[in-house]
């Protein structure tokens, strides 16, 4: 892999942070209008079935396990999903929920020892204090109260951990399964139609939860352009285009790249929720957002410290 190359992945995983962040904007908005599972349901169903379109081909080729275990990961990120889109709908600080979502990415490992029995590193244990005294500036500033939307917000970060986990084992690994006394190998699954499903999992998941508990009825007959065009922009833009533009960065640079420029997210975030809805933070708040991003960056140490040294080779 050229330098030019490893630089254009960074590029590109720099605009799919900017993307995500705008993703939270067009949420939001979107939530404002309309039920939010309603809202998740005909987003994550139409940006499914728009890369489900370009992947067909790749999708009719996936074996029985493959697709289960596309399945399994989309059932997960699913449930992620609806707690952080309740967040988002009961949530006051976009810009804080960005920062709370974002402890999720200093848990995968933590995750990854309790489900597959990884090995934690070190840095790690040293971000998860930090990250939780950031926590608790931004959630306990009033005393022991917590909103319903944090709850919501912490309660994703854990989910999108086991996600994060799956997701990388699914797309990266070959899974050994002992059938018959056999051991049989089942290769990796492709990232186009890997996220296609998933994206359908959230999308019919989050149907069936608005069909069930959502007054959705009203929203349909009172369906408006505004509606159309929050659910068009976050379907295209914040789903299929960022995760398409991702899975290309991904085949150009190493996972390790992306690991560490997507910490940028939870900043964009905070800057995107000031320009548009002019939100502010105390300082309290503020300094437990720096914290949570220093855990972030602690947790991905020896990741930044060789991107960095990447950066610093000379082109060839």
């Amino acid at each position: 892999m050229s330098v030019s190359q490893a630089a254009k992945a960074d590029i590109y995983l720099l605009i799919v942070t900017v993307l995500a962040a705008v993703s939270w904007i067009f949420s939001k908005e979107a939530v404002l209008l309309m039920p939010p599972l309603l809202f998740m349901a005909l987003r994550f169903l139409l940006a499914g079935l728009i890369l489900a379109s370009i992947g067909q081909r790749q999708l009719f080729q996936l074996s029985a396990r493959q697709w289960l275990r596309s399945t399994r990961v989309g059932m997960v990120f699913a449930a992620g999903m609806c707690l952080w889109i309740m967040g988002l709908h009961f949530g006051h600080h976009i810009g804080e929920g960005g920062f709370l979502t974002s402890l999720g990415i200093v848990l995968v490992p933590v995750m990854g020892r309790l489900v597959f029995r990884e090995v934690v590193p070190t840095s790690t244990w040293v971000a998860l204090p930090i990250a939780l005294v950031g926590l608790a500036m931004i959630s306990l500033e009033g005393g022991f109260q917590t909103e319903p939307g944090q709850l919501f917000f912490i309660a994703a970060a854990v989910v999108f951990a086991l996600f994060y986990t799956m997701n990388t084992r699914a797309a990266n690994h070959r899974e050994v399964v002992n059938a018959d006394g056999e051991l049989t190998l089942v290769d990796r699954v492709p990232a186009l139609p890997l996220t296609a499903i998933v994206m359908l999992c959230v999308g019919l998941v989050a149907s069936v939860l608005t069909l069930t508990l959502e007054p959705w009825q009203q929203s349909v007959m009172n369906f408006s352009g505004a509606m159309a065009g929050w659910i068009l922009a976050s379907a295209v833009i914040g789903s299929a285009a960022r995760f398409l533009l991702q899975t290309h960065a991904q085949s150009l640079s190493r996972h390790s790249h992306g690991v560490v420029i997507m910490v940028v997210e939870p900043v964009w975030i905070v800057l995107f929720a000031f320009a548009w809805f002019g939100e502010r933070m105390s300082m309290t708040q503020g300094f437990g957002c720096a914290l949570i991003f220093a855990a972030l960056l602690v947790s991905r140490r020896a990741m930044l410290m060789r991107w960095l040294a990447g950066l610093r080779q000379p082109s060839r």
